[in-house]
């Protein structure tokens, strides 16, 4: 389960950037950054036009009540990359900060 909010702002901090390893599928257009302790991937990113976008994952979040998580079913089977990119432009964080070097 993502969530994002393209009015909010998103600082990742890697207490070790060495266990963090980055997984790109098919069109290589988004990051999902997998912790190589635990297997949990909490951010994908992707670098739309030059700026980085992002999304978190909800399973990874400690504390959060499940009752105020809306579940929403999706599918993009059909999408192409120009449409895909689009929405996450509109759709994922948009002030995005990674503290580990350029993604």
């Amino acid at each position: 389960m993502w969530t994002s909010n393209p009015r909010g702002a998103l600082r990742i901090l890697a207490r070790d950037p060495a266990l963090v390893s980055r997984y790109a599928f098919g069109t290589q257009n988004a990051a999902f950054h997998v912790c190589a302790r635990c297997g949990i991937v909490p951010v994908v990113t992707s670098l739309i036009d030059g700026e980085l976008y992002a999304v978190v994952n909800v399973n990874s979040f400690d504390g959060v009540d499940p009752s105020l998580i809306r579940l929403e079913s999706t599918n993009f089977d059909n999408e192409n990359v120009g449409a895909r990119l689009a929405r996450w432009r509109r759709n994922w964080i948009s002030d995005v900060e990674y503290d580990h070097g350029p993604l």
